[in-house]
């Protein structure tokens, strides 16, 4: 078993000791991930738009696991409120329209007050057979 971890560059990844994906065995689990432009450490004001950068910094992190967004089999919705949940669905479909995920939306607190989302996703690859 091979574990490897991969960092976007976030300050929050140092600050909390954590990876922002962490892929064994063809499971890939990418942390919480908000629509911080993880580069700038910049955010929007706006769900929708976080919602759209959520979705890139998730498709970045799959990446470099050489993975994608079509191998996500669950996802986590955490927003402050749950009237912007509604808001982000074009953004959702247009991301996971064709993988059609397992999911669950959460109402909770979330670190900072300009965070309006935070998306947590469990993808599965299969890996390649040697022999």
């Amino acid at each position: 078993m091979t574990r490897l971890r991969i960092s976007s560059g976030s300050s929050f990844e140092k600050e909390f000791a954590y990876s922002r994906a962490v892929e064994e065995d063809g499971w890939i689990f990418v942390s919480g991930t908000t629509g911080f432009d993880y580069r700038t450490m910049t955010i929007a004001h706006d769900v929708v738009a976080q919602c759209e950068q959520c979705f890139k910094n998730i498709a970045e992190a799959l990446a470099q696991l050489h993975a994608g967004l079509e191998h996500v089999v669950s996802v986590r919705y955490m927003l402050p409120r749950r009237e912007d949940f509604a808001r982000c669905a074009p953004v959702v479909r247009k991301y996971l329209g064709d993988a059609k995920p397992a999911s669950t939306m959460i109402v909770a607190g979330l670190l900072e007050e300009r965070i309006r989302i935070e998306i947590e996703v469990t993808a599965h690859r299969v890996l390649p057979v040697h022999g």
